[in-house]
């Protein structure tokens, strides 16, 4: 596994319930500020084997970013079910929602 690769799942598992973080603002903070799709990738291969919490990330204009109507409705219902509201738009406000890491990641 890569230095990168274990900076963002350790980084997502930090995430805490009802705070979300955006795929770009894990990979900044992993040491990658162009890693977004790496970000991806991992979240796809990884996420069932270290129990990550998927639902928590989102894209930069803090929207799910899942294609598939039944993952959406999972996510926003997990979501939901921590606390984070969405606007009328489907958008969480990132302002009032996002998470930053410490600096140590």
């Amino acid at each position: 596994m890569t230095p990168f690769t274990e900076k963002v799942i350790t980084i997502i598992q930090a995430i805490p319930e009802g705070r979300v973080m955006t795929y770009g603002g894990i990979a900044r903070a992993a040491g990658s500020p162009r890693g977004a799709r790496q970000v991806v990738r991992i979240l796809h291969s990884m996420s069932r084997k270290h129990k990550l919490p998927w639902h928590r990330v989102v894209n930069v204009k803090g929207r799910i970013a899942l294609s598939e109507d039944e993952d959406q409705s999972l996510q926003r219902l997990y979501l939901e079910g921590e606390g984070v509201e969405f606007k009328l738009d489907g958008s969480i406000d990132l302002r009032e929602y996002g998470y930053e890491p410490e600096p140590e990641f």
